[in-house]
């Protein structure tokens, strides 16, 4: 069956939508599975699922002002040029009040999008992995850096990851020596996401949150299709739990990694489900 080219019901116009939409259709730099350019295209579609009412929340979204302005054209650029493009169509929609809201592509596209906000801004990056490579495969700009080169940006005491159940030896070593701050699936597991929830609210006090959601911080029974799957994840409901408790101070977010090669759509679901709840939960607590 054939669907709009955009996300379900982001159909108002660029100057009057509180949130854009845009894809960045971009995997150069995956290191396990390719196919995360696919997923902007994948995610759109599996939007046409849903109901514009969600029964959770009580919101409407057909209420919500949002617009889909396509892709960044970045699937063939090195890196670098990925970055700089994201960086300045970012900025673009942060000069004009725009809320963005990124579709991956590969995590390698989150430091261009942190790089347009302010250096006092707070990231939460929702992971399996730490993400803490200076470089990877001669790559400074690799996936498997991206925590590293948002720490270029924003001061490593304003970022939190939770998630996390991978990192080579060395990487966990010198995240450990730097300061930076994470709590494991396997913490997250025993305490519960309330209690993770909680120390993050309390490390990044009331500042303004971009929030970064790999999507392999899920198990692989519930995102598959994922580049660099990892077992021993979180639920979709812990998800929510972040996405709910830290809302009101988010100033962006991007869903990354989804992998449509690897799974029968369940993957870009979430993902779709995801980006519509985030929106939601951000619109509800402003109006």
């Amino acid at each position: 069956m054939d669907f709009p080219d955009y996300f379900a019901d982001a159909d108002s116009s660029f100057n009057e939508a509180e949130f854009v939409i845009f894809g960045v259709p971009y995997d150069k730099t995956s290191s396990f599975r390719y196919g995360a350019s696919r997923a902007p295209t994948k995610i759109r579609q599996s939007s046409w699922n849903f109901e514009t009412f969600n029964l959770k929340n009580g919101v409407n979204f057909k209420d919500i002002k949002v617009h889909d302005y396509g892709n960044v054209d970045v699937k063939e650029d090195s890196p670098t040029t990925m970055i700089k493009k994201v960086k300045k169509f970012t900025s673009t929609l942060l000069e004009k009040n725009k809320f963005p809201i990124a579709l991956g592509g590969e995590h390698s596209i989150t430091p261009g999008i942190v790089q347009a906000f302010p250096e006092e801004i707070a990231v939460l990056s929702l992971d399996a992995h730490i993400d803490f490579r200076q470089e990877y495969e001669d790559e400074s700009f690799n996936h498997a850096c991206a925590v590293r080169r948002i720490v270029d940006h924003v001061d490593i005491g304003n970022i939190a990851i939770l998630g996390i159940r991978s990192a080579g030896k060395e990487e966990f070593k010198e995240a450990e020596k730097q300061g930076l701050f994470w709590i494991d699936s396997f913490d997250i597991r025993k305490a519960g996401i309330k209690e993770a929830v909680n120390k993050v609210k309390k490390r990044l006090n009331n500042k303004k949150i971009y929030l970064t959601l790999d999507i392999d911080v899920l198990d692989p029974a519930y995102a598959p299709g994922t580049s660099t799957p990892e077992p021993f994840g979180l639920t979709p409901f812990d998800i929510l739990e972040c996405i709910e408790s830290f809302s009101q101070q988010l100033v962006g977010f991007d869903v990354v990694e989804v992998c449509p090669p690897y799974d029968n759509g369940e993957t870009a679901l979430l993902a779709a489900r995801f980006v519509k709840n985030t929106i939601e939960e951000i619109w509800l607590r402003k109006h």
